[in-house]
């Protein structure tokens, strides 16, 4: 456990929303002991390279090179190779930049020479100039699948290549009873003051987390203070499939079915004002409901809305009643 004034942070994230609130507590007064478990679940090869999205996300946002136009992928990108791969007859529905192909080659390259993933992901991080660790829960391959009426597919075809659009009748983690969880995630849980669950999607960035041979019982007998921030607003995502797949996994699209999800997981539950209707509902899921602004449309929600809730942790440790205020 953390002896400094700034308490031992540890995040559990994926996709956009989880780079979103890295970044609040990467920028805010308790930025000193922050690490990141980072989804690996939807990396996925293409044109014979490593792609790692959740983790370059992170990355990428964490050192300001992220294109924030469209919140992943390298800023003032160009599209050469991807364009000759197109002439060439590739399917090239996967939009890789040019920089970001560089990311690729080297991470594909470190693994055909036996580097261990976590070790690849801290020489890339070390690289962009990132000195908040970012810890694989797994070096093993767990890959995200979704069942539409057509079918198993990989979870990057449904995202990107047919935009989410078809029904999710099921998903699931292939490879994951054979994934062993990573020393460095056992670690950094083990010693946390705190543990943050971004308002990532629970079903293909939380669930393969937690899902990793070893997490689940490591946060289990974790004596840190473990809180999760909803990524469902009035009943929508803010961004990507969460409600399409929440839905499919025997939850209800919304916070109530949110609470379901981390019910028995978590300490405390994040909620967004226009869902304080909800607030009895959810309290019988988990023992704290917060309440505040969610939505991360700048550096200072983002800032704010990560201080809020290490404050709610201050306060809860003290013994003291866990609402939190909306920031004026």
């Amino acid at each position: 456990m953390s002896t400094h004034s700034s308490p031992n942070i540890v995040m559990l994230c994926g996709g956009v929303g989880g780079a979103k609130m890295a970044e609040g507590f990467a920028h805010s007064r308790f930025a000193d002991n922050l690490s990141l478990i980072g989804n690996v679940a939807d990396d996925q090869d293409f044109h014979g390279l490593w792609v790692s999205p959740d983790i370059d996300t992170l990355t990428y946002t964490l050192t300001d090179n992220i294109d924030r136009n469209k919140g992943w992928g390298l800023v003032d990108e160009s599209n050469r190779v991807l364009d000759q791969l197109k002439a060439l007859g590739a399917d090239t529905w996967m939009y890789l930049g040019d920089k970001d192909f560089a990311t690729h080659i080297l991470r594909t390259q470190l693994r055909h020479q036996g580097m261990r993933p976590t070790e690849i992901a801290r020489r890339i991080a070390e690289s962009f100039g990132l000195d908040v660790p970012i810890i694989l829960p797994t070096d093993d391959v767990i890959q995200n699948q979704v069942k539409t009426e057509n079918g198993w597919v990989a979870f990057q075809d449904f995202f990107v290549k047919w935009g989410c659009q078809p029904d999710v009748l099921e998903c699931r983690v292939v490879g994951i009873d054979q994934a062993q969880a990573t020393p460095e995630a056992l670690h950094a849980i083990a010693q946390a003051d705190m543990i943050v669950i971004a308002p990532s999607n629970p079903i293909v960035s939380i669930h393969p987390i937690l899902s990793v041979p070893g997490i689940r019982e490591a946060l289990e007998l974790s004596s840190a203070f473990k809180v999760a921030v909803s990524p469902l607003v009035a009943g929508q995502t803010v961004k990507g499939p969460a409600d399409k797949m929440m839905l499919a996994a025997g939850y209800r699209a919304d916070v109530q079915g949110v609470a379901g999800f981390y019910s028995g997981v978590v300490d405390a539950l994040v909620i967004d004002q226009q869902d304080r209707a909800y607030l009895s509902a959810v309290e019988q899921r988990v023992e704290h409901v917060l309440v505040t602004d969610t939505l991360m449309f700048n550096q200072a929600n983002k800032v704010r809305l990560a201080e809020s809730i290490v404050h709610a942790y201050q306060s809860c440790t003290a013994r003291q009643a866990p609402e939190l205020q909306q920031a004026g």
